[in-house]
């Protein structure tokens, strides 16, 4: 299986920059299922061309244990067409072999890799179930120029008609990057199939390479149904995850604007993440779990404090978590540094075993954006099943917005906001979760406090009950 990429970008030999690889060398790198090679077959200052084979040990994937081959019938093993088509193989190759181009690296060029540049991509033999229509309805929305060049079954028998099979080019300007991405998703959606079992984790590599592009693509449902392999309950949280994100990250530079402006005057919120700091020291906590985390503000405190080992930020946006890592210098950290940090995707509205084994927890301004049903979810989530010792939840306190100058009567101190709850509301729904999960809570007021309608941050501390962890 052949895979090239060819640019025209002056000076075209900075392709070997982008993708990690020397034009004057060849590089073979030992795969699961074979081998794959690095070349380039010509490497001028007008136009270079980088070359991916794949060898693909055929004799090998008959003899793996689970088998790879879909069709049913048998001799299904010994005429398959996954040692010479581009299929998840391919993709697994790409993720090995170009990892830091995929994931938009560069470290001598860093501004190369943020660089639109002019890129031509040729598969070989790339299988398309849904033919040349399916073929362009994925890549032209993305901006690519599509020859697509179909194969007959038989050339010997015309009247067998024509075969699954196309040899394609692709023609755009990108970042290299996203070229990549797009190949990664996309040629496993094309054919259909995938070479390996597929669970949870596809969800989060499937959003983490097609955050940027999925959401507005209309082939969405399409693509993620067959990127899962068809399984309901996967592509349903997909797609759940991937609107949910959509919908936060849609105008949420101004809403987190008009928040802080609302509370700017009295500093509240870093009042409140200086509060939730100390409250996360003084319960003796190591392990620490920041849901919804953001753009990192906590996180940034976390890491000041060398009491906490293991500091996760979990957010359901990959923009927000890109972000933070932005502002939090990740790569710029030290490997002590790296390795008490962990970011990662996720949704509160659904279990996750990544969430179990911590001693704290802290859900800073997020359960008011969530519906009365997801919020039912994310209780037992995070109560029930991730069941960390202690946990830190604040909240707005409704009562006080009669004291924010700015912000019209009636209205939420956030435009996204789903409710926001009394004094009284709050702390029957925090003693009723407490009961139900075997925690105990206490009530502490964030801000300043005003006699007729408390503090404008509310906080609840849910204390385990002496128990033995829940395990999944």
């Amino acid at each position: 299986m052949l895979l090239t990429i060819s640019t025209a970008y002056s000076p075209a030999t900075d392709l070997g920059y982008l993708l990690h690889k020397h034009p004057a060398r060849i590089q073979s790198f030992g795969l699961a299922f074979g081998q794959a090679h690095v070349f380039y077959p010509e490497a001028r200052t007008e136009k270079c061309t980088a070359a991916l084979l794949l060898d693909v040990d055929a004799v090998g994937l008959i003899r793996r244990p689970h088998g790879q081959f879909a069709e049913n019938f048998a001799l299904a093993q010994y005429v398959s067409d996954r040692p010479y088509v581009a299929s998840s193989f391919l993709s697994v190759a790409i993720a090995r072999v170009f990892s830091s181009a995929l994931s938009g690296k560069c470290k001598e060029r860093p501004e190369l890799a943020e660089t639109e540049i002019p890129l031509k991509v040729k598969l070989s033999i790339l299988p398309c179930r849904g033919g040349e229509k399916l073929l362009r309805r994925l890549f032209e929305p993305l901006g690519y120029t599509v020859e697509a060049e179909r194969h007959a079954l038989d050339t010997r028998f015309p009247d067998w008609g024509e075969s699954r099979y196309f040899t394609v080019t692709l023609e755009t300007t990108c970042r290299l990057s996203e070229l990549l991405t797009h190949l990664y998703i996309l040629m496993p959606v094309l054919d259909d199939e995938k070479h390996y079992w597929v669970g949870d984790a596809e969800i989060e590599k499937l959003l983490k390479h097609s955050n940027d592009w999925l959401a507005d693509h209309p082939e969405q449902e399409s693509i993620v149904r067959r990127y899962l392999k068809h399984q309901r309950r996967l592509t349903r949280q997909a797609l759940a995850q991937l609107r949910e994100e959509d919908a936060q990250e849609a105008d949420e530079t101004v809403q987190a604007q008009e928040e802080e402006q609302v509370e700017k005057w009295i500093g509240l919120n870093e009042i409140r993440l200086a509060t939730v700091t100390e409250v996360l020291k003084q319960c003796g906590a190591r392990r620490v779990l920041d849901l919804g985390c953001g753009e990192g503000k906590l996180l940034r405190k976390l890491l000041a404090e060398k009491q906490f080992e293991k500091i996760v930020g979990m957010d359901v946006s990959h923009h927000a978590l890109r972000i933070a890592q932005e502002r939090l210098n990740y790569d710029r950290l030290t490997e002590k540094q790296k390795q008490r940090l962990c970011l990662f995707q996720g949704s509160l509205s659904y279990r996750d075993k990544r969430l179990v084994g911590y001693d704290g927890a802290a859900v800073i301004e997020v359960i008011e954006h969530l519906d009365l049903p997801r919020l039912a979810a994310f209780e037992r989530g995070l109560f029930e099943f991730a069941c960390p010792r202690t946990v830190v939840l604040t909240t707005p306190n409704i009562e006080y917005n009669v004291k924010f100058e700015n912000l019209q009567a009636g209205r939420f101190r956030h435009k996204d906001h789903r409710f926001e709850w009394t004094r009284d509301e709050f702390q029957s729904w925090a003693v009723g979760v407490a009961k139900r999960f075997d925690y105990t809570v206490v009530f502490h007021p964030i801000g300043p406090e005003a006699e007729d309608v408390g503090s404008p941050t509310q906080m609840a501390v849910f204390t385990r009950g002496d128990r033995e962890a829940r395990t999944t």
